[in-house]
């Protein structure tokens, strides 16, 4: 057995989506990653297969990686949602995102192997590249976890490898190594099964901006459309019916699709097709000592909904800022048990929510409503709107709520203010504007913000001052104005203080992953300090040397 003398800070387990974005995020600030995956090779931007839809949050936190605007470029934008039953169109709903404050008021439909090579791209730039063929065998950690992680890794050509990180982060998918090992098993229950085709349709007809949702012999049908033209996702819940129908897809999804819409519909030959039985199932722990799960190694759900690539990502994004901060001494470990205790709330939601399984959703509760007016009851369409508007789009595709109860929040102090825990950000004005292109430009810093609006130069500049100095390794200090001051953030519009709630003297503590942590009237030290705590960081120290130094 060899053993490597270099010793990475993190081993990351599995190079998908979420092993992606962490290796990027911890590279970004400064630690050394290293990212292993048993698979021979990587997917390739052409392949077919794995999940295709990015959701408005998600983009947002891609948007703050810097690689929004590459995926932007390679999907569809998707911002409407269709449906059909008996031949014939019965609502399009436009528009569903468009109440978010999100700058991505829509669904990118982009092919997996696309997403990851952008990625591989990203960590490419930060000096780090994964090591394909690469298989972990198992690994130790003490129980105190005051040393760093044992693994034992096997390479293709057979060699085994001893190997020392000081955590390792699980990203290793539903059969996920790292969770077997760390003995957590995968609980909760069974859903659907789903047949899912890539394939060329023809004589569709059909908005290439818009999901569209087909009902057929009591079946229900998704299609997703590809940023190339013509192509398709379709998932079908028919999984026993596929398994019994001898005919080839084409032309069991030729047949159905012309049944429910009407017209006559040729399916080609799919790029790729599968039967895949999904359960709704989750771990109950996140992270044992120095070992952490992400996405799918944690949680497991339903493709309909594109919900694990999404959650994937989020959590990849959450970890990585507080391992970064405990790694390079900026917070006490402690920072590291709030990941736990703002994902696992995430995925019990998430699993207990009908849309993890998105065709039975609208299956059982819009069915009966649309075909109320197939009969012709005279059920109006704005009813199904709302009640796929309700039970569908805002839970599937909006921004996450947030985390209302992380132990990183302390209280936002101020009517309008966000609340804590919740995302800071500003509706789309339309066009640009330097106030809330400043935010997007500031939620790419890796830091935490403190952003603040002065008020005279009393306390509020002080605190903010000293801050800046003592904490600029992690915090990034920035005033709100119509221009000018220490670090100033331009607002002269007015934008960006409107659409935060920010009055003369007002202050927002923003973490490194856009949400609000603590934000008042009055920055004060004391606040101030009462909103780092759970850092565990050092008080902001005495105002008086940069008082005197001002003032001279």
């Amino acid at each position: 057995m060899t053993v490597r003398p270099d010793r990475a800070e993190v081993l990351v387990v599995g190079a998908g989506p979420a092993g992606l974005t962490a290796a990027c995020e911890l590279a970004r600030r400064g630690l050394r990653v290293r990212v292993v995956d048993m698979a021979a090779r990587p997917r390739r931007a052409g392949d077919s297969g794995g999940a295709v839809a990015l959701h408005p949050r998600t983009l947002e936190t891609l948007d703050q990686m810097g690689l929004a605007g590459p995926l932007l470029a390679q999907g569809r934008h998707v911002d409407a949602f269709t449906l059909f039953a008996g031949g014939r169109r019965l609502v399009r709903l436009a528009g569903g995102h468009g109440g978010m404050p999100t700058r991505f008021p829509f669904t990118l439909v982009i092919g997996q192997p696309r997403a990851e090579a952008l990625l591989r791209k990203a960590a490419r730039r930060f000096g780090v590249r994964v090591e394909w063929g690469v298989r972990l065998l198992g690994f130790a950690q003490s129980a105190d976890g005051d040393t760093p992680v044992r693994v034992r890794l096997a390479h293709a050509d057979g060699r085994e490898e001893a190997y020392e990180a000081d955590w390792l982060v699980g990203c290793d998918g539903r059969h996920s190594t790292v969770r077997r090992q760390l003995g957590l098993p995968l609980l909760g229950q069974s859903a659907q099964s789903l047949e899912i085709v890539d394939a060329p349709v023809a004589g569709a007809g059909l908005d290439p901006g818009s999901i569209h949702w087909v009902h057929t012999d009591g079946q229900a049908l998704l299609m997703l459309p590809y940023a190339r033209d013509g192509h398709w996702r379709l998932l079908h819940t028919a999984a026993a019916d596929a398994a019994a129908d001898l005919r080839p897809p084409a032309q069991r999804f030729s047949q159905k699709l012309s049944a429910g819409l009407g017209r006559e519909v040729r399916v080609g030959e799919p790029e790729w097709s599968s039967v895949l039985a999904f359960r709704r199932r989750m771990a109950t722990r996140m992270r044992v000592g120095r070992c952490f799960l992400v996405g799918d190694a944690a949680h497991v759900h339903s493709p309909a909904a594109g919900q694990g690539v999404n959650t994937g990502i989020q959590e990849a994004y959450n970890l990585a800022w507080k391992l970064a901060m405990v790694e390079r001494g900026s917070a006490g470990r402690a920072l590291l048990d709030t990941y736990e205790a703002e994902r696992l709330p995430v995925c019990r939601a998430l699993l207990g929510s009908q849309t993890t399984h998105l065709l039975g959703q609208l299956a059982g509760l819009v069915l009966p409503a649309v075909m109320d007016l197939v009969r012709g009851t005279g059920l109006m369409h704005r009813a199904i709107g709302r009640t796929i508007q309700r039970n569908v789009l805002d839970t599937l595709s909006g921004p996450e709520p947030g985390y209302p109860t992380s132990p990183l929040n302390t209280r936002v102090d101020g009517a309008g203010l966000p609340g804590a825990g919740s995302r800071a950000a500003v509706p789309p004005a339309g066009a640009a504007d330097p106030g809330t292109d400043g935010l997007r430009a500031e939620l790419r810093d890796p830091r935490w913000s403190l952003l603040y609006v002065p008020e005279g130069t009393g306390e509020a500049v002080d605190t903010a001052l000293a801050a800046r100095e003592q904490h600029r390794d992690w915090l990034s200090v920035r005033t709100v104005a119509l221009g000018g001051g220490p670090a100033p953030l331009a607002d002269p519009e007015g934008r960006l203080r409107e659409g935060l709630g920010l009055a003369a003297g007002s202050w927002l503590l923003i973490r490194p992953d856009g949400y609000v942590a603590a934000g008042g009237r009055q920055l004060t030290t004391t606040a101030l300090d009462e909103a780092l705590r759970p850092l565990d960081t050092e008080p902001v120290r005495s105002l008086a040397p940069l008082t005197t130094r001002r003032a001279g």
